[in-house]
């Protein structure tokens, strides 16, 4: 009789729980999620930490690259992104409002190489006037990155060709045939790329002394994200997906690289298990470990967006809007760590 009862009381909290999701079937959009900056999303969802806060229908699609996600969002057939933090900032300058609400990237982990056939001519950003620069998507992070770089050389990004080639395989394809000069991506790629001696890296934010060399801050990156007014109505489900998130950089802090490999789909790896796992301590240190966006980076990143995009001025941006941690402070109340 007492299991009967433990049972239906366990039945009843699950319903309960259920229905306080305003929705249960929320749908994800990402750009290039066998990349390793996507690797906390991909993680939460493998261990089936959202079906456990009650996201029992949730989908993820996978776009080329950061914009086209965001894209799916504005057009309605999607209702987070997962991405890049700066892409609140560029749409706020637009008049639309989004709302980052859990950080699981500190640093970008984009790194910009130039292909080893023209290493020796390269001595400072100057010298990327008139090249081919692969990126995952015009628009995307690792295009806001590449303009940076091109700022510090006195280039405007009209100065370079820029061409979108995805993530993961296809970014090495680009570099092989030669249909690029310069790639501005995120790794296993990049580090394939690297190890094998076909490029070599002139900026990096795979870690924070790399991400602090090149923007004098820290660069907040990878987050969940949505149109404000998706957060004021569903705080329920964005709760959730933060409590969800919030649990899986808890769970990375101590897993292995092995506990790593077990979990990530087999195609991810490209092949080389080896490899990835090289790839993976080399940006270890570039997620977020409690999930918290700081008014630091807020700030070095619209200093960054504004030194080479116009359109952004620094003044008219309300920056407390563009993100909030209220939900993350929750999630780490539930899981046990305070922050």
């Amino acid at each position: 009789m007492r299991w009967i009862i433990a049972l239906a009381a366990s039945a009843a909290a699950m319903l309960v729980h259920a229905q306080q999701i305003e929705k249960r079937d929320v749908h994800i959009a990402v750009g290039g999620k066998s990349a390793l900056y996507y690797l906390p999303l991909v993680l939460t969802e493998r261990l089936g930490y959202f079906k456990d806060e009650g996201l029992t229908n949730f989908r993820i699609s996978d776009f080329a690259g950061g914009t086209r996600s965001l894209e799916a969002v504005v057009g309605g057939s999607a209702d987070v992104v997962a991405g890049a933090y700066e892409h609140t900032i560029n749409m706020q300058s637009r008049r639309q409002s989004f709302q980052a609400f859990v950080l699981y990237g500190a640093s970008p982990q984009i790194s910009v190489a130039i292909s080893s056939k023209l290493a020796d001519k390269y001595k400072s950003p100057k010298d990327l006037k008139g090249l081919k620069v692969g990126v995952s998507a015009p628009g995307s992070s690792t295009n806001m990155v590449i303009n940076y770089v091109l700022a510090q050389g006195g280039l405007k990004p009209t100065d370079v060709a820029i061409i979108g080639v995805g993530a993961g395989a296809t970014v090495i394809a680009a570099i092989e045939q030669g249909r690029v000069d310069v790639v501005s991506q995120t790794d296993p790629a990049v580090t394939m790329l690297e190890r094998d001696g076909k490029v070599k890296v002139i900026a990096e934010t795979r870690t924070p002394e790399g991400t602090q060399k090149l923007f004098g801050g820290p660069m907040p990156a990878g987050s969940l994200y949505a149109p404000i007014e998706f957060v004021r109505k569903n705080p329920n489900t964005v709760q959730a997906l933060t409590n969800a998130m919030v649990r899986t950089l808890n769970w990375m802090q101590d897993a292995t690289p092995q506990q790593i490999l077990d979990t990530v789909p087999e195609e991810y790896l490209l092949g080389n298990k080896a490899m990835y796992l090289f790839a993976y301590n080399n940006v270890k240190t570039a997620y977020s470990k409690d999930g918290i966006l700081s008014d630091a980076g807020a700030k070095t990143t619209l200093k960054a967006l504004a030194s080479f995009n116009p359109i952004i001025k620094p003044g008219e941006i309300n920056l407390a809007q563009t993100y909030t941690n209220e939900f993350v402070k929750k999630a780490h109340a539930k899981h046990g760590k305070k922050k």
